[in-house]
């Protein structure tokens, strides 16, 4: 087999390596974008309504929208590709629209579909990129990414005979070659099988310590694994910011509890537990089984168990919330 045909045969960089831990969570880190009121049509199209936020060094900050939300809008106006009609975003306290020049020395930018020169190699490629930048260390800027991206085993092939994930890490690598301070990945794993989605989750995971990153994602398990902040879009307005485990604890039947009645009746069952004032909701599920939906999103194993009384059960288990169903209900204009 080829290195081309595995790229998840390299190893990502551990996450746990020396100076990529992340930040402390009482020692948030120094604000390196802040976006105030942007907004951008398209004809009469409000492709971005009004957002703010900022992103502090050590954040990996998730896009998460349905396609037409104004992630990618979003993004080209951050990095200075496009100018907002109203509204403002500086990097590293830089205006973008005061100076997108010293702006592009501070971001590495990884496009959707990142152009790139099938017919050069990996490392000319990179090389040309360095020269475009004028690195004045182009040669240890070209080694230091190839190392970072594992892509020195494949650094004499041309871009056009890789596959999907070298492809991918090809981007990261002309993203970072002069180690900037913000990065900003569009849809980064878009079109990757698991094992190649993995291996660059991890790469963005390790890179995350000394530099903010924002990428965007329709993948709700890749803002789970990988970011620890997710702002939903939808219509170009920002409808939730937080952090993934939030999310989750807000996502429709979180701690719900679930069993099946052996000796006594389900629906007497259920009723018992509708009663209960900690209790939002009760019902026997199709299948037989009864659900309780503890108010709140609450923890109520207990209550359940001692609200059962005489009645026999088998199978109890809590759910935990999914990312993918707040989602869903959050982008229908369902408060979460």
């Amino acid at each position: 087999m080829t290195e081309t045909d595995h790229p998840d045969s390299v190893p990502p960089a551990p996450a746990a390596a020396a100076g990529t831990a992340p930040p402390e969570a009482d020692a948030p880190g120094e604000v390196l974008i802040s976006v105030a009121d942007l907004t951008k049509h398209y004809g009469p199209i409000r492709a971005v309504d009004g957002i703010s936020f900022e992103v502090r060094r050590g954040d990996v900050l998730g896009f998460l929208g349905p396609n037409g939300a104004g992630k990618t809008t979003a993004m080209k106006m951050i990095t200075g590709f496009l100018e907002p009609d109203r509204g403002s975003v500086t990097v590293a306290g830089i205006d973008v629209a005061a100076d997108r020049l010293a702006v592009s020395r501070r971001i590495g930018y990884l496009p959707e579909d990142a152009p790139a020169y099938g017919e050069m190699t990996v490392e000319a490629f990179l090389r040309f990129i360095a020269e475009a930048r004028e690195l004045e260390a182009a040669e240890e800027a070209i080694e230091a990414v190839l190392e970072t991206a594992h892509l020195r085993s494949v650094r004499g092939q041309t871009v056009e005979t890789l596959s999907k994930g070298y492809k991918r890490r090809v981007g990261l690598a002309q993203a970072l070659i002069h180690d900037p301070e913000v990065l900003i990945l569009d849809e980064p794993t878009d079109g990757l099988d698991p094992n190649q989605k993995a291996v660059v989750q991890d790469l963005i995971s390790s890179l995350s310590a000394n530099r903010c990153i924002v990428l965007s994602t329709h993948i709700l398990d890749e803002a789970e694994r990988v970011c620890n902040r997710a702002v939903i879009l939808s219509e170009g307005r920002i409808l939730v910011d937080s952090t993934p485990e939030d999310l989750v604890s807000q996502a429709p039947g979180h701690n719900a509890v679930r069993f099946r009645v052996t000796e006594g009746d389900a629906e007497e069952v259920a009723e018992r537990l509708a009663e209960a004032e900690w209790c939002a909701s009760a019902r026997v599920l199709p299948g037989g089984e009864v659900e309780a939906q503890p108010a709140a999103g609450e923890n109520r194993l207990n209550e359940v168990l001692a609200a059962v009384g005489e009645h026999r059960v088998a199978d109890v288990r809590v759910r935990e919330g999914r990312l993918d169903e707040l989602f869903r209900d959050v982008t229908r204009g369902v408060a979460a």
